[in-house]
């Protein structure tokens, strides 16, 4: 049985030809043709009430069909290929439908569809099928942004420097029907998300999405704990593999063994937003260039209380700090915001789908302990210590700011920071009082 050969594909035409006739009653004192244009798809209905079937990828081009002729086209009865164009039109904008909205924007990324459909409904639609809706971004510094992801934003042309590429890669609709018999996949931080036809012996164009961890997508479903109920992304995140906090949901310590299978288009959004908060919002409004980002001043300057003082960290520690809290292997965020506008910081700022548009929280804290660190004179300390002992303070904080001592074995004694080579030299070099023995020489800028 062919792709749309079935009463889903017979309810898809009615629902197209329902949608033209629909929108040309509404039209009735004009003499104006109405057209649908989505994903190649081109259906125009003139005032003699004939219509013209064009799709190009596909080599096919009917003129002068009365509407049975045209019912017959579009199932797929008289021309190969047709039916799977008319059950994508059903799955976009009828099951999906929130014509410029992220959701729907981040739907059609998962699957490589062109960001442009070619039309939509003409009656008062967006000639590119998705009606800008600007929210504008604006939220704490812990999500980036207000709304959730099912929030409209524009689809505007305002565009990232990938957006071409992505273009580029974009799948016609035969090539995605193609894949989707096997499943799409695409990654979203540490998230894998495969979507597929729900059902694959008879695709009718319903969709259906699986979301498990990066490292789990070659595994057996079955060794896997599997959910249904998106809520339960919130307690996936919420803890580490070893069980500890996750207070940063972007942080790359995402644990293993889970898969969400058969999820709707609005679950799989709901369960990406729950492992990770404003994500999809912010990379849409970024996508369509109306990503609002505050850069570190902006942000320093608007705190108060405690943490008034972070608006004192000097330029090069902000450097520093964007190098130890926002790179990759801190956080999947890619850094958009700078110093200020204009003011580039050196670290590099990642290469995740999902922009950061703010510093967030959990920077801001760690920035009050800095900026009170940095406002200290530097001293000059004097301690004894043997070549292979230097080398080992080196390779400990290493070690620590790697975030590898728990990879670190007991019995690998040739590693710095060896627990036990750590203790050896904190009972050597360690005074009575718990600290290390120096002596202050000097402190900056004193005689």
């Amino acid at each position: 049985m062919g792709i749309g050969d079935d009463d889903e594909s017979t309810s898809a035409t009615q629902r197209l030809l329902a949608t033209l006739t629909a929108a040309d009653e509404s039209e009735a004192d004009t003499d104006q043709d109405h057209t649908i244009a989505f994903d190649g798809l081109q259906i125009t209905r003139d005032a003699d009430d004939e219509f013209t079937l064009t799709i190009d990828a596909a080599d096919i081009a009917q003129s002068g069909l009365d509407a049975d002729a045209l019912e017959s086209v579009l199932a797929g009865d008289e021309l190969e290929g047709v039916a799977a164009y008319v059950t994508n039109w059903h799955y976009w904008q009828e099951t999906v439908g929130g014509e410029g909205t992220a959701r729907r924007a981040f739907l059609r990324w998962c699957e490589h569809a062109s960001r442009s459909v070619s039309g939509s409904t003409s009656a008062g639609g967006d000639a590119n099928g998705d009606a800008d809706a600007d929210t504008g971004a604006g939220g704490d510094a812990d999500t980036g942004a207000g709304g959730d992801a099912n929030g409209d934003a524009g689809d505007g042309d305002g565009a990232k420097a990938g957006d071409k590429q992505e273009q580029n890669q974009a799948l016609t609709v035969p090539d995605r029907y193609a894949a989707l018999q096997g499943g799409i996949d695409r990654e979203w931080g540490q998230l894998c998300i495969t979507a597929r036809f729900a059902d694959v012996d008879h695709p009718d164009g319903e969709r259906v999405y699986d979301l498990w961890h990066v490292e789990d997508a070659g595994a057996d479903v079955t060794e896997l704990t599997v959910y249904d109920d998106p809520r339960a992304a919130r307690e996936i995140a919420t803890y580490d593999e070893g069980g500890r906090y996750r207070p940063l949901k972007t942080a790359p310590t995402l644990e293993t063994g889970w898969a969400f299978t058969g999820l709707s288009g609005d679950e799989l959004v709901d369960a990406v937003g729950f492992f990770y908060p404003a994500t999809i919002a912010n990379w849409h409004r970024e996508r369509e260039g109306n990503l609002d980002v505050d850069h570190w001043t902006e942000t320093a300057d608007r705190q108060s209380g405690i943490y008034e003082v972070v608006s004192e960290l000097p330029r090069e520690a902000v450097d520093w700090m964007a190098e130890a809290c926002c790179v990759d292997s801190q956080c999947l965020r890619r850094r958009e915001w700078e110093y200020e506008d204009g003011d580039e910081l050196d670290a590099d700022g990642g290469a995740g789908p999902f922009p950061c548009r703010e510093p967030c929280s959990l920077v801001v804290a760690a920035a009050r302990k800095w900026a009170i660190a940095e406002s200290e004179a530097e001293r000059t300390y004097e301690l004894e210590l043997t070549p292979t002992e230097r080398n080992q303070l080196e390779e400990l904080i290493d070690a620590v700011a790697d975030g590898k001592t728990d990879e670190i074995r007991e019995a690998d004694v040739n590693d710095g920071a060896n627990r036990y080579r750590a203790r050896y030299l904190r009972a050597k070099r360690f005074s009575d009082e718990g600290g290390l023995a120096m002596r202050e020489q000097s402190q900056a800028g004193s005689e």
